[in-house]
This record gives structure tokens, sequence and C-alpha cells, in this order.
């Protein structure tokens, strides 16, 4: 940040970069991964006894309401999730959804998102996931795949360093998953210094996310979200 009275007035610093950051936004759960890591987690804990009965049938109920687009408190459903987590120290609880990630979500990563991943590399742009999913299993799924940035869901951390059940911030989903890619560009290349030049997901959720793009992906696609790739001329892949 320049000094208070400094002369930030020249031609070169207001102008903005003849090349512009391309960033390649990619959807986690259904597009990079076969299969939706929340569920799986729910299942997984319920296969332990971490989560209550009640609590299941609750996050069952938050389900059918959403599969029937009915209007949904997002937090919430990540804080029930979360009742397993309680009052226990955040470093165990990230480990513990890592070893989740590796034993279920990892055999499920599909090889198309990874060369997709590698190919936009390449081409010199920036990969991003980003995903309502908890951030724990994105930061693991990123130490084996071709990308270093993540948007994705945290969970707040008590001042004892035990995690709460409160969502930090809003969970990324829907189109608070595109003010989250903004600010992410505004934030690390600078207002104006960045684009988004291709975006991936497979939820009519995403569709905020790719029509903001110069190209976009539908990946397996639900039929509203065909319907909107068809009537947008969007691609439509299946992997």
């Amino acid at each position: 940040m320049p000094l208070k009275g400094a002369d930030c007035t020249t031609d070169e610093t207001q102008a903005a970069p003849a090349t512009r950051v391309r960033l390649a936004v990619f959807d986690f759960d259904g597009t990079s991964i076969c299969g939706n890591s929340p569920v799986m987690l729910v299942w997984y804990l319920r296969r332990r006894h971490l989560l209550r009965k009640s609590v299941v049938l609750r996050i069952l109920v938050w389900a059918a309401a959403y599969k029937l687009r009915l209007p949904q408190n997002e937090s919430s459903v990540r804080s029930l999730v979360f009742t397993a987590f309680e009052g226990k120290p955040a470093a165990e609880v990230d480990r513990f959804l890592a070893g989740f990630y590796d034993e279920c979500v990892a055999p499920r990563f599909r090889p198309q998102a990874d060369a997709a991943m590698r190919a936009h590399t390449q081409a010199g742009e920036v990969v991003l996931v980003i995903s309502a999913t908890f951030e724990p299993i994105i930061l693991q799924a990123m130490q084996h795949h071709p990308f270093k940035h993540q948007i994705s869901t945290r969970m707040r951390i008590a001042p004892d360093g035990t995690y709460t059940r409160e969502v930090e911030g809003l969970p990324v989903e829907g189109e608070q998953k595109l003010d989250a890619v903004k600010h992410f560009g505004d934030e690390h290349y600078g207002p104006g210094n960045w684009e988004l030049a291709a975006a991936y997901g497979d939820h009519h959720s995403d569709r905020a996310v790719l029509a903001a793009a110069r190209r976009a992906f539908a990946v397996n696609p639900d039929r509203p979200l065909m319907r909107t790739a068809r009537k947008r001329n969007w691609d439509v892949v299946a992997w």
C-alpha cells in the first residue's frame, strides 16, 4: 500500500496491464468429482456414530427441500453437520477430514477434470476451485491435483482453537460463488486486471458463475442447467 501523500497518479500506475490474468474456475462436487462430498461426509459420520439420528433426519429434510428448490438456509445445514466436530481441536478435525477425503473422495476425482485443470495451467491461466464443501476437504484435494487456489466453506474456530458450528462468513453456494470469485480476483490482481476466462459447473446453482465466463462448460448438467446451456450455446461435456 502506498504511503499517505505519495504520488500515485502517473499514467503507468493507472493503466491496466496489457494482458489480464485469466481465471479458470471449477466447481468441485458433481463437476471435479463424481458425487457430493458433504452428502458422503454425513453418511461417513453416521457410520462412525458421530452424528445423532435426529441430526441426520434434519439434514435429510433440508436436502429434500433443496431438491424441490425451496428457499433454504445454507449455513444451517453446515452447522448441523459440524455438530460432530463442535468443541474439538481444529487441527484434529482437519486431519479427520483429510483422511475422509483420501478414503472416500479421492477415488471419485474425475480424470477429465484433472486433465482440464492441467491444460488451463499450461495455457497460463490460474485454476481456482470453488465449492460449498468444507475447506479442509478442498485443501487435501489441492495436495494431489493441479490447482493452487480455492474458495470453500470455512467454519469458525473459537479462541481456544476448537471448532464451533458457525460458518465464517457465508457458505460458498449459488450466486455467492460469483461474488467470491470477484472478491478473489480483485484482492489478488486488482479490479480490472483479471477476467473469468472459463468456468465449469454441473448444477443449476452454478449458472451465475458460468454466465460470467467467456467460455462456459456444463459438466454432466442437471436438467435446469442443460436447458440454460442449450439456450446460451454453452459447451456441454460428459465426464
